[in-house]
């Protein structure tokens, strides 16, 4: 802009001989520019350039926008520089493992002896890390808290028991917020075990365990951001965590208890909770032609693709289902309505007995290709019928495990039916029938 176009508000230009000169403040210093006489023409010079800005906040905006300017990566590019993080960091992880030694023994050796409560922390991504570490030893049998390494100095100390062990995770071991609380943890004298890359390091000194990280190259194209790093402190943090569990023999009955929700609670949760009560289900006697069993046992609403049959004595003999029937009807067997329904039904079926696990059972069910798995008690008398249409409704994950043929249960085909297969009658040389397996 000139100067003639940039007037100053209230000023009169002087007479020629009044021509002078005043000095503008600047950023980086003064700039002198010449004010014109009454009559003069105003010249056109430009400003002077700008000094440079010594607001680191003004230089992160410029180089901010010196990077969007640039062309974004293609796809290509971008799978390519992913590979390599993700590659850079297996590399580590590879190479962490090899170096484990028996500070990692005397680290699990810490917390499989600890009477109190692990206690976990770190600061940033660190501290990200330590809360996923506390969460997985609490969920797979030894307890464990979090605690953020700035609120532990200004009172959270007060968590901490002499009998608790703190792991400290630190890439540098300089964390200033987790070297400030190294005096106060060695005075209540507490198990330390620091997880960070050198054990010359001030929380490496301090710490009565160190595992070390090793020099490790994060993944970041300028080799900041805490990427490879805290993979290492995840994996490692996760290897401490699992071999605990195993030293204590946490057994899927005790996860199932700590995971009762989601899917993976449903999986581990009991068939108890899923089956159908038997006062939902359709039973009857064995010796009972089939005839009035369907007469005599009907069932409105809805209802199970399976009448399960007992002895006199109550106890599960064998299962006949809707599917048998069908079938008795295709091959022109009306007779046989009339005949007692042990002839024709599925005898000794598959069963599950009441307190089992949904994942044994769904297993069972997938495995065998049944539609239809009885629940039994301890003296073998029914307690009720896990149902496919019910078990697909409970755990979609299940749906390609439990189709008979892959995926074709998506689209809800008729159930198989919960009997083996027999062996066929084909005509032999004189009129006499002979078995074909």
């Amino acid at each position: 802009m000139s100067i003639g176009r940039r007037r100053l508000r209230g000023y009169n230009a002087p007479a020629e001989s009044q021509a002078r000169e005043i000095a503008l403040p600047r950023s980086g210093g003064d700039t002198t520019i010449r004010l014109p006489c009454r009559g003069e023409p105003e010249p056109r010079c430009a400003l002077p350039p700008p000094a440079k800005s010594e607001s680191p906040l003004e230089d992160s905006a410029m180089s901010t926008a010196r990077r969007t300017s640039k062309r974004p990566l293609d796809r290509a590019s971008q799978l390519r520089y992913a590979r390599q993080i993700i590659e850079l960091e297996a590399r580590a992880l590879s190479q962490l493992a090899g170096r484990l030694d028996e500070s990692f023994c005397a680290g699990v050796a810490g917390l499989y002896g600890c009477r109190g409560s692990v206690i976990t922390t770190g600061m940033g991504k660190a501290g990200m890390i330590a809360q996923k570490i506390a969460a997985t030893l609490a969920s797979t049998g030894t307890r464990s808290h979090w605690l953020h390494p700035a609120e532990a100095v200004h009172g959270d100390l007060g968590r901490i028991r002499a009998d608790d062990v703190v792991l400290l995770f630190s890439q540098s071991g300089e964390t200033e917020e987790v070297v400030r609380m190294l005096p106060s943890l060695s005075e209540f004298g507490v198990t330390m075990i620091a997880i960070t890359a050198r054990r010359s390091s001030t929380l490496g000194r301090a710490a009565g365990v160190v595992i070390e990280l090793g020099a490790l190259q994060e993944a970041c194209e300028h080799g900041l951001a805490p990427s490879t790093s805290t993979t290492a402190m995840l994996a490692l943090g996760d290897a401490l965590a699992l071999v605990t569990s195993r030293m204590r023999e946490f057994g899927r009955a005790d996860f199932a208890r700590f995971h009762p929700a989601g899917s993976l609670g449903r999986q581990l949760s009991k068939v108890d909770e899923f089956m159908r009560p038997l006062a939902e289900c359709r039973v009857a006697g064995e010796w009972l032609n089939v005839r009035k069993v369907f007469v005599e046992h009907s069932q409105t609403g809805r209802r199970t693709g399976a009448i399960m049959l007992v002895t006199r004595a109550g106890k599960l003999a064998g299962i006949f289902t809707d599917s048998d029937l069908a079938r008795l009807f295709e091959h022109n067997r009306d007779a046989a309505l009339d005949r007692p329904i042990r002839e024709v039904m599925t005898a000794s079926p598959s069963t599950v007995p009441a307190g089992s696990r949904m994942l044994d059972a769904v297993a069972i069910m997938a495995e065998r290709k049944i539609s239809e798995l009885p629940v039994v008690d301890r003296r073998g008398r029914p307690a009720g019928l896990l149902d496919i249409t019910d078990v697909v409704a409970l755990f979609p994950e299940a749906r390609s495990a439990l189709a008979p043929d892959g995926p074709r249960l998506a689209a809800l085909p008729d159930p198989q039916p919960n009997r083996k297969s027999k062996p066929r009658k084909a005509a032999g040389r004189g009129g006499r029938s002979r078995k074909v397996a």
